[in-house]
């Protein structure tokens, strides 16, 4: 039963909802291994209340205070132009009507198009992206579009005001090039400080990929990257921001490498706890 632990209400039957959520099963700009377009419903598959319940550890019962629904997955079967289209359309239509959209992706290039949406109608916008990775190749054996450049990307279109890099362990002197001349802030995860603590002045969108965990909590996605962070560190993380959350996404979840559906039970736990601070910041 995929009800997001009790708490997702049926969309056709409310008038108003606060958060959604958008499934995008897209992974034809993953450069190593395709899979992750199985992520959204590897993780509406684990989201059962008859494992989870709908309450957050800082309290939040996500049944009771607010409506939480499921719109279901962007159609992803046109060329990626369209896809990506689809996307942006999806998102800004969430965003219009004053909710938070919850995108489960798909490859990280999807980030691109979710963030161009929510950059429209808020043109003060922060990211907290978090990965192993910075995602900041002009382009990948000649893709711009590849899921290694959405920031890239947002970089160069002033999409964000302010963009925060947390966990990364695996970049390139042209990267850390680029990132000091947009003045991006970077919290490797060699240099991740006990009870770190981030505020945003900005309307905020959150991006997180889970290769951003070392893989013993985190193997299901397609590039390991040892040496990561813990899932207890980015949830102490998550519960500690002060920030207005907007919009965000979860993507690179590769079933397909998952033991025993470990990393989509995390990744609903993020779920949760990121809309936890949205209910209640």
């Amino acid at each position: 039963m995929t009800d997001f632990g009790g708490a997702l209400k049926d969309y056709a039957r409310v008038k108003n909802f606060q958060l959604a959520v958008i499934g995008v099963p897209f992974d034809e700009k993953s450069s190593f291994l395709r899979g992750a377009a199985g992520g959204p419903e590897a993780i509406r598959r684990v989201s059962t209340g008859k494992c989870y319940n709908p309450d957050t550890e800082l309290g939040v019962d996500l049944a009771e205070e607010t409506v939480l629904v499921d719109l279901g997955d962007v159609d992803t079967s046109g060329d990626v132009l369209k896809t990506f289209a689809a996307i942006e359309e999806k998102v800004r239509e969430v965003v219009m009507n004053g909710a938070v959209p919850i995108i489960l992706g798909g490859d990280h290039s999807i980030t691109y198009p979710a963030v161009k949406a929510v950059a429209s109608i808020f043109r003060e916008l922060d990211l907290l992206h978090l990965d192993a990775h910075p995602d900041m190749y002009e382009d990948l054996y000649g893709d711009r579009l590849s899921h290694a450049c959405p920031m890239a990307r947002i970089l160069e279109e002033d999409l964000v005001k302010n963009m925060v890099q947390v966990g990364i362990r695996a970049t390139t002197p042209e990267m850390e090039e680029l990132a000091r001349k947009h003045r991006v802030k970077t919290i490797t995860a060699r240099e991740f400080p006990e009870k770190l603590e981030l505020a945003f002045e900005n309307p905020l969108y959150i991006s997180l990929d889970l290769d951003v965990f070392d893989p013993a909590f985190a193997p299901g996605v397609s590039h390991h990257e040892p040496g990561g962070l813990t899932s207890r560190q980015v949830i102490d993380l998550i519960q500690r921001l002060r920030a207005k959350i907007v919009a965000f996404d979860i993507v690179e979840l590769n079933p397909s490498r998952d033991v025993s559906g470990i990393t989509a039970s995390l990744a609903f736990k993020l779920v949760k706890e990121i809309a936890g601070k949205v209910v209640r910041p």
